[in-house]
């Protein structure tokens, strides 16, 4: 019999509905997820509130009068939690780049940027996959990691779900922080090309130069659990290494069912998807144990 193999909704579900909202987040739960995976930011009133952009996106963006913002917004650290309500996140801008790469997302008209707190009420026996946006390059867009890290956890507390969720960041200082105060809490490291090229400004940790170009060691010398790759840096040999070193792999984000195959047959622990309704087709027709639908 297969592995239990995790299902992670990406953004919810960004290929099917409205990213990072509290529709999206139900309509993936309904489908059948193991973890509903989404982005968080801090606002001026230290409020946590789930957005993958430091600012208001244009490309998802409508004011209250509905006209679509006609460039980059405000930065949400520099807003309160209730300003955020008079913005609408729950379409595509049509015509837009961004929106041709979901041409399945069904809009959700009148959604809001939630609330940390509101997707935890959600009251779903999922795991929630946070992860925190801070930018260590650019330190004025968006909250400290730590402080973030830091307000999450608080949320998570304040809910009674720190036992389900997982954090995760490319930023590894705010891992480390959450490691050092709060070893409780799951965590999984995140890695691109462009972080593993600079593990002084991201990781403030070694980087694979220090290991003979390995990433996944990388990862097991700051003491990491889970490895999230981005799926085009991942090998089948990276996934047996970090597996031999005592690692998860859930690649993010992969949305082609060949290679949700091929990663299926590598032996990854988890998949972070735009598309689960296509991974849950990929699966069952391995005949592997799928996350059950709800509601």
């Amino acid at each position: 019999m297969s592995k239990r193999v995790e299902l992670h909704g990406h953004r919810g579900a960004r290929g099917l509905w409205a990213e990072n909202t509290l529709e999206g987040f139900r309509r993936a739960i309904a489908l059948g997820v193991d973890a509903i995976e989404m982005d968080v930011v801090l606002t001026a009133d230290a409020v946590v509130v789930v957005s993958h952009d430091p600012a208001l996106n244009p490309n998802l963006t409508r004011g209250p009068d509905g006209a679509w913002l006609a460039g980059p917004g405000r930065r949400i650290r520099e807003m309160r939690a209730a300003e955020l309500a008079d913005w609408d996140v729950g379409r595509l801008q049509p015509g837009t780049a961004y929106a041709a790469q979901f041409p399945d997302q069904v809009a959700c008209d009148g959604a809001r940027l939630p609330t940390l707190g509101e997707v935890f009420a959600l009251d779903a026996r999922v795991i929630f996959n946070i992860e925190t946006k801070s930018f260590p390059g650019h330190p004025d867009w968006g909250a400290d990691g730590v402080a973030l890290a830091r307000a999450v956890l608080a949320a998570a507390d304040a809910a009674g779900v720190a036992g389900r969720i997982i954090v995760q960041s490319f930023d590894w200082r705010t891992l480390h922080e959450i490691r050092r105060t709060r070893p409780d809490i799951a965590l999984s490291y995140l890695t691109r090309a462009e972080t593993a090229a600079a593990p002084a400004l991201w990781w403030d940790a070694p980087g694979p130069g220090d290991f003979a170009g390995s990433v996944p060691r990388a990862v097991a010398a700051v003491g990491g659990e889970s490895w999230g790759p981005e799926y085009v840096d991942l090998t089948e040999a990276l996934v047996a290494e970090a597996h031999a070193l005592g690692l998860k792999v859930r690649p993010w984000t992969v949305n082609d069912p060949a290679i949700m195959a091929r990663f299926l047959d590598w032996g990854v622990d988890g998949l972070i998807t735009d598309r689960p309704d296509l991974t849950r087709a990929v699966m069952a027709a391995r005949g592997m144990e799928l996350p059950p639908p709800s509601g």
